[in-house]
């Protein structure tokens, strides 16, 4: 298969089940004052996954209505799933669940709420079923367990990794990339958050396949760039055997390219930067940013703008993932 057309991406797409959990293009808004407020330079953009309709929006929507439609034709009654205690993607997952009619069981690192609040109070609302495991490390292994025992009473699981980023999860943002270039003409780089690796792959693989140079510029929120970049190497290795396509084509064109320096602290913990790229975003251009995610990855937006890190007139556009939700835990 040789490099494809927006058109004949998303046909090929299009034969993937999926819900309509993201019926509509999210919209995008230029950022002027935003821009102005940094000293001019590139143009910037924001695509706002954030405004998608569904369970607060978010990128996980994108994932989430490929691999619930999966589990849905798999004829599964329960969905189980993994995260933190205020996991933007065990909402979602357990919002898909609520609208399909199936059990969720989320399993989370932390210790139990007294009082849940933000995307804790919203798992409660719809439903979920909450396991609480001390540490992350703990959570797949606990996973594998309530799958057990649900199959054991006659319950059809259907477990989902972290994130949901699984080359099927990801194909919702190779989708996007078509999506993307029917609204605009490709952006020169794309900035966003990067954790779980499925929303970068599936943007890489999209601009692989499409024949774009667009960069993908991904602000790590917890893990070394090196181990980042393995993950997400190994999904759009995924999605090409998915979509059955020239490993070949997937393996060259824009590199995986994560930055680990605005971490901070950790996966969670509020950075200066972070708090002032949640500021600024909100004060300028009315945009609201999380504390875990997108206040980093626009914290790593902004030294890159103040450090002229882009070429004045590029376009830059800033990904919003969503996770506004967590301004309220």
């Amino acid at each position: 298969m040789h490099l494809v057309t927006s058109a004949e991406l998303r046909a090929a797409l299009a034969r993937v089940p999926s819900l309509p959990f993201a019926p509509q293009p999210s919209p995008i808004e230029p950022l002027p004052r935003l821009s102005a407020a940094l000293g001019g330079g590139p143009r910037l953009l924001v695509k706002r996954d954030d405004a998608m309709p569904f369970a607060f929006g978010g990128n996980k929507v994108r994932k989430l209505a490929l691999v619930a439609a999966r589990a849905q034709a798999d004829g599964a009654d329960t969905l189980i799933t993994a995260g933190a205690v205020q996991s933007n993607h065990a909402r979602v997952t357990a919002a898909a669940a609520a609208k399909l009619g199936m059990r969720a069981v989320l399993v989370v690192n932390g210790r139990p709420l007294a009082r849940p609040a933000a995307n804790a109070l919203l798992d409660s609302l719809l439903g979920a079923e909450v396991v609480c495991v001390p540490t992350r490390e703990e959570r797949a292994p606990k996973m594998r367990e309530i799958a057990e025992r649900a199959r054991s009473a006659g319950r059809r699981p259907f477990e989902i990794p972290v994130g949901a980023s699984t080359p099927l999860g990801a194909l919702g943002f190779v989708n996007a990339v078509a999506e993307l270039l029917d609204q605009i003409p490709a952006p020169d780089v794309i900035v966003h958050a990067t954790s779980s690796g499925g929303t970068q792959a599936g943007l890489v693989a999209g601009c692989r396949l499409l024949g774009l140079s667009t960069r993908i510029l991904g602000i790590s929120a917890d893990d070394e760039a090196s181990l980042l970049q393995v993950q997400v190497q190994g999904i759009v290795g995924g999605i090409a055997e998915l979509l059955d396509v020239d490993p070949g084509i997937l393996a060259r064109g824009t590199p995986i390219e994560i930055d680990d320096r605005f971490v901070g602290g950790g996966y969670g913990i509020e950075t200066e930067a972070s708090r002032e790229a949640i500021a600024l975003a909100a004060r300028t251009d009315a945009i609201f940013l999380d504390p875990t995610y997108t206040g980093k990855a626009m914290a790593g937006l902004i030294a890159y703008v103040r450090q002229r890190r882009f070429t004045d007139g590029q376009t830059v556009l800033f990904w919003h993932t969503g996770g506004q939700v967590g301004l309220f835990a």
